[in-house]
């Protein structure tokens, strides 16, 4: 279960730490979404752990406890044209990059000043538009509850940006499989051809026949 641990280590140095995550690096189609989350010192989540261990009753349920607890918090949107231009690391790096300017923001405005952060980031990369102290975490939404949360709050904002883009672009089940590539989704794919936010990058040269 995600905890405090590596969060009290930096702030037991006057820093301030922001937990950073993204959700839908491997789908066919949609943005990919990041989210960082800037706790208090003492935070208390209960049930807030990895998104993929929870339930999307359980996800939707802890989104606002989150963002009500969070000193500040912030979330970037890349979407599937970008992926396309730059490739899929490059964009979840540049949505990354926007979530923590966004939560940085927030928080100098509730705290009335700029503090000193470190990053806590999911996985084994760093992110490399941060100067500052950073750590890449693997496994870090098991283990980081700033990094939990950011998974959640990640995870949350694609999946009803799916829910949407469903009724934009419906036959392609987005509701359900939001974006990856489920057998409904591949035969609809086979069937109607790619639509504005699938990821040319990410299909076969048999649905790009349709671009």
């Amino acid at each position: 279960m995600a905890d405090l641990r590596l969060e009290r280590v930096l702030w037991r140095h006057g820093c301030q730490v922001i937990g950073l995550d993204e959700a839908g690096r491997g789908p066919l189609a949609g943005p990919v979404v990041a989210a960082a989350c800037i706790l208090p010192e003492g935070a208390v989540l209960p049930g807030v752990n990895d998104s993929k261990r929870l339930t999307e009753k359980q996800r939707e349920a802890a989104y606002a406890p989150i963002q009500e607890a969070a000193l500040g918090w912030g979330v970037g949107i890349v979407d599937a044209a970008r992926i396309d231009e730059i490739n899929i690391l490059r964009a979840t790096f540049e949505a990354m990059a926007q979530a923590v300017e966004a939560a940085r923001v927030m928080a100098a405005v509730r705290l009335g000043r700029v503090a000193e952060a470190a990053l806590l980031v999911d996985g084994n990369q760093r992110l490399p538009q941060w100067t500052g102290w950073q750590r890449p975490v693997v496994g870090g939404d098991r283990k980081s509850l700033s990094i939990a949360a950011a998974s959640i709050l990640a995870k949350v904002t694609r999946d009803r940006l799916m829910v949407e883009y469903d009724q934009l672009y419906p036959g392609y089940g987005f509701a359900r499989n939001k974006g990856y590539g489920s057998q409904e989704h591949l035969a609809a794919l086979e069937q109607l051809g790619p639509c504005p936010i699938h990821r040319r990058t990410f299909i076969g040269p048999r649905q790009l026949r349709f671009f």
